[in-house]
């Protein structure tokens, strides 16, 4: 005990060279796969190299980890599912037992080979382990999470017995070192059970650090835990019986349905699934001398009852944590009530937010389904500075990251089939995308369909068919933590933020525009994609002209464009007019509205009255979306000065003009298609084969 304070409280009056080295675990020459020794350390820090890494390796600057390779998202069914990389279950296991080997002396910090060159730029992320206390808890994750965390990870030897509060003052020390170092990069900390608890002990007594937290399932509702169960079994169970196994086997994995579905997913017949289920069993059976070795009888009493006095330590600090928080809950924890404690914590925490993954088991990091890089994308919680920028910030899906949302929402395009048409620069209309410039920055400007629905189908189709990401200016409601609720859930909107929307506002405009995005701003905003009974494909703009000043600022290319189908999917039942003469729907509507951003405050007309409701719906046989980009307008050049109020307006009724053009172009086009209908374009599908996509089904003539 004595020795492993001496090595915590030593960390801060030495070089930070030294203070590295120390930090980071001795390792056996069979285990080099997990991390380099103290020397190997030193040696990088004299020399510059990569810290924690073996081989000298170039590295990456922000823009080539954030760069899009030409074609990267086209045929999105041949994408590929996993990351390259990605290690398995067994890897974990394979990896413990070589952790294990030599596991004498303190806790201390590794940091994984397996992840890529590390950048000045990237946040450090800090892994607290659960029960298990080998680190080696994002195996599955390194391949990804490196790539844009620098990570080191706790590690707790097996016989060690640092109680709770030593472990705090251990992550404290290294937290708040780090933060001296590099003031204006955030710390993450992310735990699972016990390490949940541990950072948020460390988020409690240093609010004024700027730390994130990422919790997996976290181990405060230990009063309510099963777990509570075990510890008396413990003290009377014979040595020679292995209680702890079954335990972790029952756990290691969630549940065995969904092993099941995924195998039958990934391999595609049920002899290849029976076989490999059989497999993943085996494994994991062939391990339990490993599960032995990592909780042995006294280990798992001491871990059980530090888990006691985490839990109970934890919950007294609550008040005092002000760290920005995610949780991440698993649906079927057989030994937490994880779901029922992330309520509990987000109510509990001024700025936390839960994500539910509502299949999974205790282990959460540990199954093949989870990805952690796209939840802390999606939950918009990734930053490298004090203040998330949309710009700098944010990482462009990867081609297996596009491909499951592609196929998640396969379906909307199957239901659709959506038609684009462009326009050249020579004026001539064609089916496609050419006729979208491919530099920006690039400005679309166009029709709010009802509830936003065309959205999906134009994101995914300019992705696929010409590897532009689009960058859209969403309204806030969708990115802010309202505790309500009346509001949906955030994870809802995780999609559009993994691929590229942002809050809608002056300062996030300016930064895309500024970076040459390609832009999507819908001027109508809420009141167009929330209208009313007989108002579909009118245009709710606002009186005085907005966008075109800081388009010309840049030099962007407006692309006007329409949109129709919403009439062919949904009818409105009962809009805005029917549901405010409902007492207790007012009340409703009044509520969420005041609680929402208001992004017009000083505007007049209809913009100005975006009440925030759903309108009840009757959905049709689905029909047919078609979307129209007008030609290109150019704005290089133009000199449009604040005063001049005159010209930018007449801009601004140019672009609207276009717009209601495209929109009247294509409702009297699309009556002249034979495919409008649904059951029509199954039919000529299933002709072409099960690989002919929405795009190869004819139209109407141009």
């Amino acid at each position: 005990m004595a020795t492993a304070s001496l090595c915590v409280n030593g960390i801060s009056s030495v070089s930070r060279r030294r203070r590295i080295a120390s930090c980071f675990l001795r390792i056996t020459k069979r285990s080099q796969s997990l991390a380099v020794s103290t020397e190997r350390i030193e040696k990088a820090a004299r020399l510059g190299e990569n810290i924690g890494r073996i081989g000298k390796k170039k590295e990456l600057t922000m823009k080539e980890a954030i760069e899009v390779k030409p074609n990267t998202y086209a045929n999105p069914q041949e994408l590929p599912e996993e990351e390259e990389g990605k290690k398995s279950l067994k890897d974990y296991f394979e990896d413990c037992k070589d952790l294990i080997k030599s596991d004498g002396g303190p806790p201390r910090w590794f940091c994984p080979l397996e992840c890529t060159s590390t950048s000045p730029d990237y946040p450090l992320l800090l892994f607290l382990p659960g029960i298990d206390g080998t680190g080696l808890g994002l195996i599955m994750h390194h391949h990804k999470l490196g790539k844009i965390f620098e990570i080191w990870c706790l590690h707790i030897p097996v016989n060690d017995r640092t109680p709770f509060t030593e472990l705090v003052k251990m992550v404290e020390t290294t937290v708040r070192s780090e933060s001296c170092r590099s003031p204006n990069r955030p710390i993450y900390i992310l735990g699972e059970s016990l390490g949940a608890c541990l950072g948020l002990a460390v988020a409690a007594r240093n609010p004024k650090i700027d730390l994130l937290l990422i919790l997996a399932n976290p181990a405060t509702s230990f009063s309510k835990s099963q777990l509570q169960h075990l510890m008396p079994l413990l003290e009377i169970i014979p040595d020679q019986f292995p209680l702890n196994l079954p335990y972790m086997l029952s756990i290691m994995k969630g549940d065995p349905l969904k092993m099941l579905m995924d195998n039958v997913l990934k391999r595609g017949s049920l002899p290849q699934t029976i076989g490999g289920l059989s497999q993943d069993l085996f494994t994991m059976s062939s391990y339990l001398h490993v599960l032995t070795d990592i909780l042995p009888k006294e280990t798992l009493q001491w871990k059980l009852r530090m888990l006691k006095t985490a839990s109970a330590s934890t919950n007294s600090c609550l008040h005092a944590v002000k760290a920005q928080t995610l949780i991440l809950c698993s649906g079927k924890d057989q030994l937490l009530p994880s779901q029922e404690e992330g309520k509990r914590l987000q109510n509990a925490l001024p700025k936390c937010e839960i994500r539910v993954f509502d299949e999974s088991g205790h282990l959460l990091f540990l199954e093949d389904g989870v990805d952690l890089v796209m939840t802390i994308k999606g939950a918009s919680f990734y930053r490298r500075g004090k203040h998330l920028d949309c710009g700098s910030d944010f990482i462009p899906p990867t081609p297996s990251e596009f491909k499951k949302i592609y196929e998640s929402h396969k379906w909307i395009l199957t239901a659709t089939s959506p038609v684009m048409l462009s326009t050249l620069e020579n004026g001539k209309v064609v089916r496609g995308l050419a006729g979208i410039p491919s530099e920006g920055p690039v400005l679309f400007v166009g029709y709010h369909m009802l509830m936003a629905i065309e959205v999906v189908p134009f994101v995914a189709q300019l992705m696929s068919e010409r590897d532009i990401l689009l960058r859209a200016l969403a309204h806030p409601a969708m990115f802010n933590k309202v505790k309500d609720s009346r509001f949906p859930d955030p994870s809802m909107f995780d999609v559009i933020r993994i691929m590229g929307a942002v809050p809608v506002s002056a300062t996030n405009f300016y930064r895309l525009l500024s970076s040459k995005s390609h832009v999507l701003l819908y001027p109508g905003g809420l009141r167009e994609a929330l209208h009313r009974k007989g108002e579909e494909y009118k245009l709710f703009w606002p009186e005085e002209s907005e966008f075109v000043r800081m388009a010309a600022r840049f030099g962007a290319k407006i692309v006007p464009f329409g949109a129709v189908g919403e009439d062919d999917v949904a009818e409105v039942v009962l809009d805005y007019n029917d549901l405010v003469k409902i007492p207790w729907q007012r009340t409703q509507i009044e509520e969420m509205t005041e609680l929402s951003m208001k992004l017009r405050p000083d505007a007049t007309g209809e913009v100005a009255n975006q009440q925030v409701y759903t309108p009840w719906m009757v959905p049709k046989f689905p029909g047919r979306f078609y979307f129209f980009f007008g030609k290109p307008i150019e704005t290089e050049g133009m000199k449009l000065e604040p005063r001049d109020k005159e010209k930018s307006q007449e801009l601004y009724l140019h672009v609207k003009s276009e717009v209601e053009k495209c929109l009247a172009f294509l409702q009297d086009k699309r009556k002249t298609d034979p495919f409008r209908n649904l059951l029509p374009r199954l039919l000529y599908q299933a002709s072409l084969g099960s690989t002919a996509s929405s795009s190869q089904i004819p139209t109407f003539e141009l």
